[in-house]
Order: C-alpha cells, then structure tokens, then sequence
C-alpha cells in the first residue's frame, strides 16, 4: 500500500477542467511531485509552471478530447461535469487512455440518515422516495448514476472520489450562497440573507490544498483502486458558527429568512431546493477514517477552518472581479428593503 504521493518520474497527468477550486491546488501539487501536467479548460490561463501547460478547449468535444489522448497520459483526474448520457458514451475512452482515471463524485450523493458518514453511507439515489426528486438529474443524481456506470463497467483502473464543501481563493460558501454573493456583498458593506433554519446544522468545509494532498496521495495507489473515499476533514462546525468566522473575517452582516423565502431570493428553481433540502439540511458530519488510512495523512495535518478560511479571504485581491450575482443580488435587496435593513 502505498501511504504517500507517488513521485512520477516522469510520469504524465492530464487533469480535465483543472482551473476550478480544487484544481488550483491539485495542479502545482502534482507538478511539484514531478507530473507533466496538460490541464484542459475553457479558462485562457498562462502556466506558472514548467511541467503544467494549459490547453485552452472544450474538453466535453468529443474530437478535441481524442486529439489530446493521443498523447496516453499515466493519469487523468476529470472534474468535467457530464450529463449521464454523455458520460455513458466517452467514460470508455477515459478509461482505455490511462493508467488510472480518477472520477469527481460528490459527498451531496448520501442521504441524511447517517452520522457521521461514511462510505458506506446510502445514497440518496437509492435511499430517497421522493419520487419527483428521483426523477431528474440532480446533481446528487447524476453523480450516482454516472458511479454505478464505472462500477458495473468491465474496467478496473478507476477511483471514485467524493469531496465535501471545498472552498479555495475564490470559492466561499454559506449554505448555498456562493462567493458572489457572500463574499462581494461583505466586501461592499452590504448584509446577505440566510435560512434561519440551517443555522443550527453541521455542515463540512475542507480547504482546497488539503484536498489536493488526498487526491496526489490517491494517484497510482493500488489501494485506491476500483474505491470510493470521502474526501474531506474531520472538522464540522454549524452553518451559524460559520456565519460567524465570515463576520470576524470579512464583516459579513447577515440576516436571517424563512426557508421559503430564502428561496425565492435564491430564484425558486428545484436545484436550489433540493441542494437545500438534500444537503445543507442534513448534518454532514463525516468519518474520514478510510482516507486517512489509504494516503497515511492524519486529521491533524489538514488546515483548521478557521485558519483557512482567513488565509484565503485575506488573500484576495481588493479588485477581484466576481461572475455576475445580479439577479440573487437583487431579489435579496428587495428582500431587505422589505424587512427596513
């Protein structure tokens, strides 16, 4: 079993949309171990690395892809988001392409009946008789659906992994706000509405470069084949005493709302119910014993939220340029405004 990152020796990574809040911390890692990395992403990034290069494309094109595995890669992580139907029709090509392919799942796909969770936690996909909820393409869903594809497949160079709430330079959550919200408006003077109902819930956050260190330690793992790992600290807190770490840090001001209408503010759709209802409702507490014993890490190497999430707010540039909000932005003003805030 091996318990630390493998060095490559030359070894070749391709990480598939590798420029988002986890891959900004896997991508040096795996360059620092020695990878020639190629990351693929719609992003224009220009590389601060030797061993990484950026390929600026669409990596969901199925004639793009297979111009890049012509080059066979030792690895691929994909962090791509597929529809199941276009998962079932490429996974075979991954799978064919390297030495071990690594899937993003996701923690969301269990249910909430478990605590702490832990692997063998059910699925929401086979655990839920909310029959409507059953019925789309969730992303708790989708995820399950596009794992059973990997398990029932005659293919054995895969792993499944599962990280929680990662948050990372420009990735900060609060119940299902995310940094364009949370983050800007704060910056802004200007207070964000949360659900008074999800204040007293534990809810996990591991910081990116912690989850980076669990997948390099995961790579060419023989241990980690044809697995699944939650990947994701200890450490949980309420979504309350995290409001509150905002607060000490950036001076978010928040006010709490009705769950109904937190909703409306944040557009009504069934996704936003459902990652409200099917996530950050249920006390995510996880046991991360089975990682730790994979990657030899111990809870006590990974990054204290607190600290974390101080290092990287304080981190941010004070012109940070954030993806437009306007539309969450202004229900919630009028939410306020109705309220005299």
């Amino acid at each position: 079993m091996n318990s630390t990152a493998v060095k490559s020796n030359g070894r070749k990574a391709l990480v598939l949309g590798g420029t988002g809040a986890m891959g900004v911390y896997l991508v040096p890692k795996l360059a620092s171990l020695g990878y020639e990395v190629r990351v693929v992403s719609l992003d224009d990034v220009v590389s601060d690395y030797p061993r990484v290069s950026y390929v600026n494309a669409n990596a969901k094109d199925d004639g793009v892809l297979k111009e890049i595995l012509k080059e066979r890669f030792d690895v691929i992580v994909d962090f791509m988001l597929y529809g199941t139907t276009q998962f079932k029709e490429r996974y075979e090509l991954l799978l064919q392409n390297t030495e071990h392919y690594i899937f993003l799942s996701t923690y969301r796909i269990y249910d909430g009946g478990d605590i702490p969770i832990t692997e063998n936690t059910p699925r929401l996909l086979d655990a839920s008789t909310d029959r409507d909820f059953l019925a789309t393409e969730d992303y708790s869903l989708f995820k399950a659906r596009q794992e059973d594809i990997l398990r029932s497949s005659k293919y054995r160079n895969w792993t499944i992994v599962r990280p929680a709430i990662t948050y990372s330079k420009r990735r900060f959550q609060l119940v299902t706000l995310e940094a364009p919200v949370v983050v800007a408006r704060a910056m802004r003077g200007l207070p964000v509405v949360v659900p008074k109902e999800a204040l007293p819930v534990q809810a996990t956050m591991s910081w990116a470069g912690d989850v980076a260190e669990m997948f390099s330690r995961l790579i060419l793992n023989p241990a980690a084949c044809c697995e699944h790992f939650t990947l994701a600290t200890a450490e949980h807190h309420t979504w309350g005493e995290i409001a509150e770490y905002y607060k000490e840090i950036i001076g978010l001001n928040y006010v709490t709302a009705d769950t109904e209408d937190y909703l409306n503010i944040m557009g009504g759709s069934p996704g936003a119910r459902y990652q409200l209802a099917y996530d950050r409702l249920f006390q995510r507490v996880v046991d991360n014993s089975k990682v730790l014993r994979v990657t030899g890490l111990k809870q006590q190497d990974f990054m204290p939220l607190r600290k974390g999430l101080e290092k990287e707010l304080t981190a941010l540039p004070k012109n940070t340029v954030w993806p437009d909000a306007s539309a969450v932005w202004e229900r919630m003003d009028a939410y306020l405004k109705g309220r005299n805030f």
